[in-house]
């Protein structure tokens, strides 16, 4: 009866799922500037697509995917701190697939602070 009462109250419990960062290299990060052209501050993730000269942005468009808002604005981001034609510098965990997108470590604004992207995303391993 016991067991029972414990897997009921287990299998009315909201799943908590979230996809796994292996499909980003975190061990060969890379750095490169360019240009803002869409950024998108919504759940599930931020995202920000930058034209770019970097090899790493095949066509010249790098997306990059962010944690959530809710994670972004405890570590310091606002929804409208990153528009459309901004001149950034990010640091990224590249897609292992060699597609021009990646994991962003930290983010350089115009004005020359930085941010993170939260805990679970991990810090650059390069300057």
């Amino acid at each position: 009866m016991c067991v029972a009462g414990v897997a009921l109250l287990w299998a009315s419990t909201p799943a908590l799922a979230h996809h796994s960062f292996a499909m980003f290299d975190h061990e060969h990060q890379v750095k490169m500037s360019g240009t803002v052209t869409y950024f998108q501050w919504t759940n599930p993730h931020v995202y920000i697509d930058l034209q770019t000269q970097s090899p790493a942005a095949k066509g010249g468009h790098f997306t990059i995917e962010c944690a959530n808002p809710g994670i972004l604005d405890r570590v310091g981001w606002k929804w409208n701190m990153i528009r459309k034609g901004d001149q950034l510098t990010v640091i990224v965990a590249p897609l292992r697939s060699g597609q021009p997108g990646g994991l962003l470590k930290q983010v350089t604004l115009p004005d020359g602070q930085k941010f993170g992207n939260g805990a679970a995303a991990g810090k650059p391993n390069i300057e």
